[in-house]
């Protein structure tokens, strides 16, 4: 089974708790705070698998969720951080988030990692807390939860030439021929259902992948026939080689084919029809097809070359092979979705950060909803069991303005306010 989209739920590992702990040592007067870190969260990471051809793994498996870190431990020893989670995916797998849309990544190499739920980190020990004017502090934080998402997975196969044409044009024929792929041939519509891979040796030491695609049908660009989505494989293809049934078999015109096919490359992605194009004038075996090529070249003139071959006699075979491996030698390398600019001592990148102290007030029937990354991560990780911790978090509250900011919004003595999973009641 050929499967090339996937939605996958990650979350990184929590991190661990500090805990709160003292020195009860014999002989040691003034022991002190001894309550060690909690250890970080896991990453769940993206990682290149070579032998993998298809996403099929993320059919029964979806939901990924890496371990969390150590609880903190006496003596000011740390928890443990916790193992990364890898996932491994196939080469040309595009990465983007399923609520927002926004591209995270485009793994290629084989190796290539991609962190795409970052842990959280460890929550502080006592000892962390005390000061000279505290100086045997009852708090711990706890850890900090694990960024999760859902994620969508798109495989585009990694082929330096791509096979494009109707249905029983010859793809399969073709690849079958010039490699030592084994797809699925038989005279109906569609027994291509799936991409196939072959590796094509030209004979002077020069060798190319190259994809047979389900064929395409008028349409396919805004979701018609089979073909429409496997249109993302041709993306990264280098060269086409446009497969035409010169036979006229099915009553078709050939030109007509090769005009459809086009428009439709050109309508999903207009950059594609600006690809070096080679076009395979298929089943010159056929009585009818020296008249149909004469009239074809014609109609197409000097823009492609034209190739007559045939995947049953083999007939003009190495010709066809040995014009796509130097159309590969002079065609120029596929640019990836992103392209991520670095940064360099000549050139300085300046990005928009956001104020780390930013949060909003809305109101809704049954309370004040403040929200804001750094005070929903405050809440998490504040253990409210412990007196100390909840006074910390409520001179925190009112050093960073959130107080008089519900004030002004007409909070008044005893309304309820609500800060991600937790309600509170304010007081003056």
């Amino acid at each position: 089974m050929f499967v090339d989209t996937a939605r996958v739920y990650v979350k990184g590992g929590d991190g661990g708790n500090g805990i709160v702990s003292f020195r009860r040592e014999k002989y040691v007067p003034e022991g002190g705070p001894a309550g060690g870190d909690g250890g970080k969260g896991g990453d769940v990471v993206l990682v290149v698998d070579e032998g993998l051809r298809t996403l099929l793994d993320f059919k029964y498996k979806r939901h990924f969720k890496a371990e969390r870190g150590e609880y903190g431990k006496t003596s000011n020893k740390h928890g443990a951080n916790a193992e990364n989670m890898y996932i491994k995916v196939p080469p040309g797998t595009v990465i983007t988030d399923a609520d927002s849309n926004e591209f995270l990544g485009e793994l290629i190499e084989h190796g290539q990692k991609l962190v795409i739920a970052r842990g959280g980190r460890g929550g502080r020990g006592n000892s962390r807390f005390a000061t000279m004017y505290n100086k045997a502090p009852e708090i711990a934080e706890k850890g900090e939860p694990g960024q999760e998402r859902y994620i969508n997975l798109e495989l585009k196969l990694l082929a330096d030439v791509g096979l494009l044409g109707l249905p029983s044009v010859g793809k399969s024929t073709l690849i079958s021929t010039v490699s030592a792929a084994k797809p699925k041939i038989a005279a109906y519509h569609f027994t291509t259902i799936t991409p196939n891979l072959g590796v094509v040796d030209a004979g002077d030491g020069r060798t190319f992948v190259m994809a047979d695609l389900p064929g395409l049908i008028e349409g396919a660009s805004q979701g018609s026939g089979l073909g429409h989505q496997f249109l993302r494989h041709i993306e990264r293809t280098r060269v086409i080689v446009h497969v035409v049934d010169m036979g006229g078999t099915e009553g078709r015109d050939p030109y007509a084919d090769f005009v459809t096919i086009n428009r439709e490359l050109e309508l999903y992605n207009d950059r594609l029809a600006a690809r070096p194009m080679l076009i395979a004038a298929n089943k010159m075996d056929v009585p009818e097809a020296e008249e149909n090529l004469k009239q074809f070249r014609e109609q197409v003139g000097d823009n492609y070359p034209i190739f007559p071959i045939s995947g049953v006699t083999r007939e003009g075979l190495r010709e066809l092979v040995y014009a796509v491996a130097d159309a590969l030698d002079a065609a120029p390398q596929v640019e990836t979705q992103l392209e991520e600019v670095e940064e360099t001592a000549d050139r300085k990148i300046y990005r928009l950060e956001e104020d780390p102290d930013k949060f909003w007030i809305t109101r809704d029937n049954e309370a004040y909803v403040v929200n804001g990354e750094w005070i929903e991560k405050l809440v998490v990780m504040t253990n409210f069991t412990q007196y100390d911790a909840v006074k910390r978090f409520q001179r925190i509250m009112k050093q960073k303005g959130v107080d008089s900011a519900l004030r002004k919004k007409g909070a008044q003595e005893g309304d309820t306010i609500r800060i991600g999973e937790y309600e509170f009641d304010f007081a003056e």
